[in-house]
């Protein structure tokens, strides 16, 4: 019965909630601890119910319960979950105010809220106050703002932020690589993301399907194109399987080099395999057939994403019809 009368929190009736917490007070019953509180306001922030999670925050305080650490930064990671990165920061004072010190993870969710606001100063002042006081940043902590710096195409931050990591000593992880190699593919400096995947390929790092996906994509880029092609043939060898992003990569440069057959050849193999072609890959297809000039092969992928109740996006429509516009017009001459 009790839990179900805490179903009150979750429906933002906190009024009833607090009438409740204050009946069990009478009866000389403890209300249920923080961790049942935080349980909450996690799956409020989740729904982006905020200012609710907010009030939970108020009644913890009702019930004589104090606030953690959790509290704070699920609070704090709600409003940075809505943009409301003002609100957030006043959370993070008023855990401060409770005597309770910010941990790693509380930075890392602000800056990374900054950060996917495109405030990258903002993120990295934090970082430079979370130094300042002694808190040893993490791997995570990094990471955001790596993502950060190469979202906002400052390259040249988020190389040295790169290297300061490496330096600390900290473990780069796969992660850490995946925003690093992408980020540099992002941003035209392909050449330097296959430099560095080389370097890890010697050192004998295990990498993932993301990476194998990013540097295929790179050595097609440059012109490199067989190195691409032998990434994409060691992907079993690396205990590893294509996705339906590494076959939309393949099939996209197979058809842009006017290997047509083989891209089919790849469609083949890849539904076989099990991996089931979806609308992105197939408009995917249809467009650079089209691009091409292979008017036929592009009819019978459009029958299969006919078949597979996908249909064309906009954008495969738009040239759909400039093409058919272009060959009336000539018709015409």
């Amino acid at each position: 019965m009790h839990f179900v009368k805490w179903g009150f929190c979750t429906h933002g009736d906190l009024v009833k909630a607090k009438e409740f917490v204050t009946e069990m007070k009478n009866k000389g019953m403890r209300p249920p601890g923080v961790g049942l509180f935080n349980s909450i306001m996690h799956n409020l922030c989740n729904e982006g119910r905020v200012m609710e999670a907010q009030d939970i925050l108020d009644l913890i305080v009702h019930t004589g319960e104090r606030p953690d650490v959790i509290t704070f930064n699920t609070l704090i990671g709600g409003y940075c979950l809505v943009c409301k990165m003002e609100d957030a920061m006043k959370v993070f004072d008023a855990m401060v105010s409770y005597s309770l010190e910010p941990c790693s993870v509380t930075y890392g969710i602000l800056i990374n809220g900054y950060c996917k606001n495109r405030r990258i100063d903002d993120g990295l002042t934090l970082f430079q106050e979370m130094l300042r006081k002694g808190v040893k940043p993490t791997a995570f902590n990094y990471n955001v703002i790596l993502d950060g710096l190469f979202l906002a195409g400052r390259i040249v931050d988020a190389k040295e932020k790169f290297h300061e990591m490496v330096e600390s000593g900290l473990n780069v992880c796969i992660d850490t690589y995946c925003i690093v190699l992408g980020g540099l593919c992002r941003n035209n400096c392909s050449d330097e993301a296959i430099t560095l995947f080389q370097k890890l390929r010697t050192a004998n790092m295990k990498f993932d399907i993301t990476i194998a996906n990013i540097m295929i994509g790179a050595f097609y880029r440059v012109q490199r194109n067989q190195e691409a092609k032998n990434l994409f043939a060691a992907i079993p060898a690396n205990g590893l399987v294509a996705n339906i992003v590494t076959y939309n990569i393949m099939m996209g440069n197979l058809i842009k080099e006017g290997s047509v057959e083989e891209a089919d050849n790849l469609f083949s193999s890849m539904e076989k395999s099990g991996c089931a072609a979806n609308s992105c890959l197939l408009n995917h297809i249809i467009r650079n057939l089209l691009q091409k000039g292979e008017i036929v092969r592009a009819g019978n992928y459009m029958s299969k994403a006919d078949g597979k109740n996908c249909s064309l996006e906009a954008k495969t429509v738009s040239l759909l019809i400039s093409l058919f516009q272009r060959k009336g017009n000539i018709g015409k001459t």
